[in-house]
């Protein structure tokens, strides 16, 4: 346990003005000797808890990115973590509040997905705002069961192919009977929305939306489920209708992250 407890303190960045800088070097070097470290540990919860390759995702995701936030959750810490990820946003004024108001649901909808059916503990939050390119940068990860082995837990999905799986989990009400099946399903409406890419990794297979075209490809192995999207933040939208007007998101997000004073300066 104080293994766990060094590391994730060492791989959590300084935060400089809501900024996070990170030591890349230092990141791959801690989570090398965290590998070493749990690899002459017999107990396999510990390894399958603790370790993400998160210089990978770096890599791959975020290439020559300085500033990147990271934050690692679980069921106790899913709202907290939430919160200060969404209030991080908000500190971007030139992002339109529109924007986060839905982008909120979404995120929240994904991170809970990790808690409901990964059969994980932990998921790793990141993200970036390119103030140049007005975009946001967001990537949910967990190292679970992955999508289609969370589908086939439903008879009528037991033989369910990866590539199919990763396009109907996008559809509404497809679920693995825990859960509504509606999270992927608003952020699949936020993507086509105002989304430059969305990236859905899970087992072999990555499915891919970008430029208004959606494909499946064969891919390396992700042995759970990575969320990748970019969206474009300057562009004023309904909230309520990327959630099919099911519940207003909109008096959601100010009830959350706007503070009393603020909502009442409005009117």
């Amino acid at each position: 346990m104080l293994i766990v407890i060094v590391i994730y303190h060492d791989i959590r960045p300084n935060r400089e003005d809501d900024e996070i800088i990170m030591n890349e070097n230092k990141m791959r070097f801690i989570l090398h000797f965290v590998r070493f470290i749990l690899s002459l540990h017999r107990k396999s919860v510990y390894r399958n808890n603790i370790i993400m390759d998160v210089a990978f995702i770096l890599d791959k995701y975020f290439n020559s990115t300085k500033n990147v936030s990271i934050d690692v959750f679980d069921a106790q810490s899913l709202n907290t973590v939430y919160q200060d990820v969404v209030n991080s946003m908000t500190s971007h004024l030139e992002i339109e509040v529109t924007v986060l108001q839905a982008l909120s649901y979404c995120l929240y909808e994904m991170m809970d997905n990790v808690h409901i059916h990964s059969g994980k503990p932990l998921g790793t939050a990141m993200t970036h705002y390119d103030d140049s390119q007005k975009t946001l940068r967001i990537l949910i990860a967990d190292e679970g069961m992955g999508i289609r082995e969370s589908l086939a837990e439903n008879e009528k999905y037991k033989d369910i192919s990866e590539p199919e799986a990763l396009k109907l989990c996008l559809k509404d009400t497809i679920t693995d009977g825990k859960g509504m099946g509606f999270g992927l399903y608003t952020t699949a409406r936020l993507i086509d929305s105002i989304g430059k890419e969305f990236i859905l990794h899970s087992g072999n297979h990555k499915l891919i939306i970008k430029d208004g075209t959606t494909s499946v490809i064969e891919n390396g192995l992700w042995q759970g489920t990575l969320i990748y999207m970019e969206i474009g933040t300057n562009e004023e939208i309904d909230p309520n209708q990327i959630v099919d007007h099911r519940t207003d998101v909109t008096e959601e997000y100010n009830e959350t992250f706007v503070e009393t004073e603020e909502l009442e300066s409005l009117w």
